[in-house]
């Protein structure tokens, strides 16, 4: 008898088996406010696919009389330099102390316990910190991120680098190599897989903060839009932003998933 644990899918299937909570999903909505709209047509709490539509339309095609932009753009540019300019500084930083973290004792003795101590900061509640000393700019926004990701990077890769094999160290040293070349042709080499592995785990966090700081004190980006209009109740405009973010989230997830596999076949990554 075949054990459950041991069937797997075809392809199609498990196309199929991936799409279905999706549908399941958005079949729901579309029940759910048909009811709605049916007792109260002037229902906001569930608008119609219709009215979504056609605000998306106004939101992603039309400029703003005010600002002279395409609001949907705009915000998902602001958004998005924001999360790449941090998550680019959060994994220089998570390499660099990682690393050295992990290989050097004197540096491990020196900022292991500095590094666990700040990644257990709620970086949320720091916030009003980072406004009131770095203003209300772009600094305090991208600080915040980097606060929340990058000590979780570093610890993550210096106990991958705490974990290589000591034969390879010590062959390495054998043959000659100083302390340098063994961090260069040796660690560093095995680190970037599992750097990519540490930015896609931190990417919803990432997320999280960005909303957060825009939310709070900004004038254009996805979480500044989606806060500016709850006041009006607007889930017309709220749903497909958070629904954005989403696909976004999943965009770049994927993108570094698919760079992990290409640049670095001989990990096999399968998740």
């Amino acid at each position: 008898m075949r054990r459950i644990v041991n069937l797997h899918p075809a392809r199609g299937g498990a196309l199929t088996l991936g799409a279905l909570p999706f549908v399941l999903l958005v079949f729901a909505y579309l029940i759910a406010s048909s009811i709605r709209l049916e007792a109260n047509p002037d229902d906001k709490l569930l608008p119609s696919p219709a009215t979504i539509g056609e605000t998306l339309r106004s939101y992603a095609l039309e400029e703003d009389p005010r600002r002279g932009e395409i609001l949907f753009w705009s915000d998902t540019a602001a958004s998005l330099t924001r999360l790449g300019i941090a998550l680019g500084i959060s994994a220089l930083l998570g390499l660099v102390f990682g690393i050295a973290t992990g290989v050097v004792p004197y540096v491990r003795s020196l900022l292991a316990p500095f590094i666990a101590a700040v990644s257990m900061i709620p970086p949320l509640a720091i916030l009003p910190i980072l406004f009131i000393v770095l203003g209300l700019g772009e600094v305090a926004k991208i600080t915040l991120i980097v606060i929340g990701v990058a000590p979780v990077v570093i610890r993550d890769i210096a106990l991958r680098a705490a974990e290589l094999p000591a034969e390879q160290l010590i062959k390495a040293q054998t043959l000659g190599a100083s302390s340098w070349q063994l961090v260069l042709r040796v660690v560093l080499p095995q680190m970037w897989p599992r750097l990519i592995d540490a930015l896609r785990l931190t990417l919803g966090s990432a997320w999280l903060f960005l909303i957060a700081a825009e939310a709070i004190a900004s004038t254009e980006g996805l979480g500044y839009r989606i806060f500016l209009v709850r006041r009006y109740m607007a889930m017309d405009v709220i749903l497909p932003y958070v629904a954005w973010i989403t696909l976004l989230a999943f965009v770049s997830d994927w993108a570094l998933k698919k760079l992990r596999a290409r640049a670095f076949p001989w990990t096999q990554l399968t998740v």
